[in-house]
């Protein structure tokens, strides 16, 4: 019996070693896909499941909605959508000899929802629905989708998985908890459509750090990449250890497919030397009934002749390249995806001018924007040698059309009208509104896109003209404050090791040269002071007491505070741009026009 004893204890200390030493190689297919591009869609992910067998995945996984691109909106409610898109699915599930593929599609039952296709071996072995659905800042997810209420794992060999999307993981506890201590499963795969905001991929990282620890279990987080209207989203995909740590992690605003050779054994390892777990488990056990375990496969997906992979651990980019490449990317994708090939920029010799074309030459090359110079007689000469300093240094076309004709055929036509009337905001508009005009004659004469100049700062206080200087197809910079304009500039230029923007635009007082001697501060308090107080408005939701507790002037505070309320109007016709802070103007913050209202 001693024996027998003794041969059973090296056969359990075997498998234990085994267990512990054994790998599973997952890929995390980061993928940039267009809402409603099902066909486009579907061959971006045939070509990644084909590279993934080439390069001896187990299991590979693709983003929230990879199949009908995310957010699909107002489609959701076409059945014909619905129908493509579970075609499409069949396309993939027929592509997945020898593979397990996890994918982000839309299910249709009773109702639809946002799910994940778990697919092994060209057979489909379940569906999870989504539970959380987001209805908050820029979501709407309860406006379309059924909410899940299962929480299955799934063994694949030796290997217990569970698999959940996107907002799921945000809340500490189900359905990962069940996932964990009822199912015994020791990697959570997440799929994502996490959308980008600054600072945001550090914070969404310590989270799924702490669901990794919290319940020893290997993360997995596939995030979405690339800009969707107002939207990007990010990558930085990441694996992430049972203790916290990060085992992997993808580039951020780029494709890519991250392989990670993962070891499940390292959470029974660790789960010893955790009773928390086992205590929550025992607990949790008591009041529930185990976890739905299905069954994909009993052949070990181990394949460990392989040669181990050292996996890329990405660097976490600093908060001014990061903001940087989400602006590229976002303005990359509004203008190839919706079919253009050029941009056209009103160059004006100012700052924010000079970085919406600095964005539109690293996302669609040099010869793909073209500057136009429209000065007026109140245009200073620096200001016309800074534009074309700009365009020679940024290597494209620089176009010049003069406004004072029009301008003065402006001022002929309302003379009479105008009689007795000083000039004033009216004069000033009229100009803005002619260069807009101009603008959209050579999109409409070329099929150029036109990219509006006017950042968050100005669009939150109205500075900014109807039909004029907002006139156009995208707002590259609306969601950037006017002081992180100064700061990505000089970004830029240090990155490139030269003045791409002259000393001169950055040194220079922000003016519209609409008036003679015209400068912003005549109208409005320093960027360096408005700009904390309308973080604090707009984005943190403070009050008019609060603000003022902050150390602002009292009448400072209110003025600008008005003047973001009166402005919504203006605010509600402006082009699209790419959301860059926690709270972005649109589907972030939706006030209504006619509002009474006042603190």
């Amino acid at each position: 019996m001693a024996c027998l004893y003794c041969f059973l204890d090296k056969v359990f200390v075997s498998i234990i070693l085994r267990r512990l030493m054994d790998t599973i190689r997952v890929g995390l297919g980061q993928i940039d896909v267009t809402v409603g591009d099902l066909v486009g869609n579907l061959k971006k992910i045939l070509h990644y499941i084909e590279e993934a067998k080439n390069l001896g995945v187990d299991i590979l996984c693709f983003p929230e909605l990879a199949v009908t691109g995310y957010p699909p909106e107002d489609l959701l409610l076409k059945p014909s959508f619905i129908e493509d898109n579970l075609d499409a699915l069949d396309r993939i599930r027929e592509a997945t000899e020898g593979l397990t593929v996890i994918v982000g599609f839309v299910d249709r039952k009773e109702d639809i929802y946002n799910a994940a296709a778990i697919i092994n071996n060209k057979s489909l072995v379940d569906v999870y629905h989504k539970r959380y659905l987001p209805n908050y800042g820029v979501f709407d997810e309860n406006r379309y989708f059924q909410s899940g209420f299962r929480a299955p794992v799934y063994r694949l060999g030796s290997v217990i998985f569970g698999v959940n999307v996107c907002e799921d993981i945000w809340y500490p506890e189900d359905p990962t908890r069940e996932q964990v201590l009822l199912g015994d499963a020791q990697i959570i795969i997440n799929i994502s459509s996490s959308p980008y905001y600054a600072s945001k991929v550090k914070s969404r990282e310590r989270m799924l750090s702490v669901r990794a620890s919290d319940y020893s279990v290997i993360v997995v987080y596939c995030n979405l990449v690339g800009g969707q209207d107002e939207l990007v989203f990010d990558g930085h995909s990441v694996v992430i250890g049972e203790r916290g740590e990060v085992i992997a992690r993808a580039s951020g605003f780029k494709e890519e497919l991250l392989l990670a050779d993962i070891n499940p054994g390292r959470v029974f390892r660790s789960s010893l030397h955790d009773p928390r777990k086992r205590k929550e488990k025992q607990a949790l056990w008591h009041e529930t009934k185990q976890a739905e375990v299905i069954e994909i496969s009993e052949e070990e997906p181990l394949k460990n002749s392989r040669h181990r992979i050292t996996p890329k651990v990405e660097e976490v980019l600093g908060v001014e390249e990061e903001v940087f490449r989400a602006l590229v990317l976002g303005t990359r994708d509004y203008v190839t995806k919706n079919g253009f090939k050029k941009v056209v920029v009103g160059l004006s010799g100012g700052i924010d001018s000079a970085l919406v074309a600095v964005i539109a030459v690293e996302a669609l090359g040099n010869e793909n924007v073209i500057g136009v110079s429209m000065p007026s007689r109140y245009t200073s000469r620096g200001s016309i040698a800074d534009a074309e300093k700009i365009s020679e240094n940024l290597g494209i076309e620089l176009i010049t059309v003069p406004i004072e004709k029009p301008f003065s055929a402006y001022l002929d036509l309302f003379s009479k009208v105008f009689s007795g009337k000083a000039e004033d905001v009216t004069e000033e508009n009229m100009q803005a509104r002619i260069r807009g005009n101009i603008l959209m004659a050579l999109s409409n004469k070329f099929g150029w896109l036109v990219l509006t100049t006017g950042n968050k700062s100005e669009t939150s206080v109205g500075y900014c003209t109807l039909y004029g200087d907002m006139a156009g197809g995208f707002a590259v910079i609306k969601d950037l404050p006017k002081t992180f304009v100064y700061h990505l500039v000089e970004f830029y230029n240090n990155w490139k090791g030269k003045q791409i923007t002259p000393k001169t635009v950055i040194e220079k007082p922000p003016s519209a040269e609409l008036r003679p001697n015209q400068k912003d501060a005549d109208s409005l308090p320093p960027y360096e002071i408005l700009d904390p107080i309308l973080k604090a408005y707009v984005e943190d939701d403070l009050s008019i007491e609060e603000i003022i507790s902050l150390g602002f002037d009292e009448k400072v505070v209110k003025k600008v505070i008005k003047l973001v309320d009166l402005n919504e109007y203006k605010r509600r016709q402006a082009a699209p741009g790419i959301k860059i802070t926690v709270r972005a103007f649109g589907k972030d913050r939706r006030f209504p026009i006619t509002n009474q209202y006042r603190e």
